[in-house]
């Protein structure tokens, strides 16, 4: 794959207003992730197979890196996308970037959206912001 002509991450920072141990529970727990984003069956453990439970039905996913309480991947159903959340201390607050990487060119048609990978980058780009600003946030500071 022509990794130039592939399409840029998805990348949204939030300032949270608690504690990185509280975040990273509310983003590496089963229960916290569906608080704020979907069903699942995730377990803080490399090379954990587990399932987000999406519109589309569920998507397979594996995590690839935990390094508690900073660091969390995994990869994310069958087109190459890797997730990953970084956490950093400020001061009693939490700075939170989501990274939504692994994707194609811009032209090339995702087989399970039947659409072309720049669609569905923007509509994944917009769906991100609304999780990672206003539900995360919610979830966390509640």
């Amino acid at each position: 794959m022509d990794k130039q002509h592939a399409l840029e991450d998805v990348k949204k920072t939030v300032m949270l207003e608690a504690p990185i141990q509280k975040v990273w529970d509310t983003v590496s727990t089963a229960e916290g992730i569906a608080s704020w984003f979907m069903p699942n069956d995730f377990q803080p453990k490399v090379g954990h197979e587990f399932h987000v439970q999406s519109p589309f039905g569920p998507s397979p996913c594996k995590v690839l890196e935990i390094d508690a309480p900073h660091r969390l991947s995994f990869s994310w159903d069958t087109d190459g996308w890797i997730v990953s959340f970084h956490l950093k201390e400020h001061d009693g607050k939490t700075e939170f970037t989501l990274i939504h990487g692994g994707w194609k060119q811009p032209e090339s048609i995702l087989p399970k959206a039947n659409e072309k990978s720049s669609v569905v980058r923007d509509r994944m780009a917009y769906g991100w912001d609304q999780i990672v600003h206003e539900k995360l946030k919610k979830a966390v500071e509640g």
